[in-house]
């Protein structure tokens, strides 16, 4: 009942369609959750987003949850995350790839769960990094370790929204620095992210993690685009 009174005070909307929710609904509606494009990469195809990397890094597995279109639904989720303070959909999305990991056979053994970081300055602007509650959450289900003192961001890089896969890499190839390494020696890390558009992000990350250890890599993220297949 309580419930009840203060969704008539004050109502709460899907985060991916702005429709009001129902009460036994929450931050996202069932039908946007029945229709929102789902990879299935990590059931299916765990080869499609390695193949984008091949010859630059070496990834054990890599899925993402959703594909990513322009004005889509998936966009407005991810902007409600990272740009509107909605935090919390980050533990969403972690609980529900978490457990379809679980039941993948391609994201078996992983030992430690890294955010891709963001810039202190950024963080301090922002008040949280939007990759933090997604990869919290991955590994309380996974049951593993959650580490983000290894992986750590030195330049605070522009906005790379419309630049090439190229001139991304460019941005941010020397960004990312990491320490404890120790912590990840003979280790299986899954990196995780919100979005690849390009891949630059990532690769860079990862070029830092195995520089000189001796861990294996596996990606995570919420969504991918679907035009970096083009």
């Amino acid at each position: 009942m309580c419930q009840t009174l203060l969704n008539l005070l004050f109502p709460q909307t899907c985060q991916a369609c702005d429709l009001l929710l129902f009460d036994n609904e929450k931050h996202i509606c069932v039908r946007c959750r029945h229709e929102l494009p789902l990879t299935n990469y990590h059931f299916e195809r765990p080869e499609v987003i390695s193949k984008i990397f091949y010859g630059r890094i070496q990834l054990q597995a890599a899925t993402a949850l959703f594909y990513f279109y322009k004005y889509g639904r998936v966009q407005q989720l991810l902007h409600n995350l990272k740009y509107r303070g909605k935090e919390e959909l980050g533990r969403v999305f972690g609980n529900w790839l978490g457990a379809e990991l679980l039941e993948s056979s391609f994201f078996k053994g992983i030992d430690i769960v890294i955010p891709v970081p963001i810039h202190s300055k950024k963080l301090k602007q922002r008040g949280y990094n939007q990759v933090a509650l997604f990869a919290q959450q991955l590994a309380h289900v996974l049951g593993v370790v959650y580490r983000d003192d290894v992986l750590l961001k030195s330049v605070n890089t522009k906005t790379q929204v419309f630049q090439s896969r190229s001139a991304r890499f460019e941005s941010v190839a020397h960004s990312f620095y990491v320490e404890n390494r120790s912590v990840i020696d003979y280790k299986h890390v899954l990196l995780v992210d919100d979005v690849i558009t390009t891949g630059a992000t990532i690769e860079a990350c990862a070029l830092a993690l195995t520089a000189t250890s001796n861990s294996r890599l596996s990606m995570a993220t919420i969504a991918i685009t679907h035009s970096i297949f083009r």
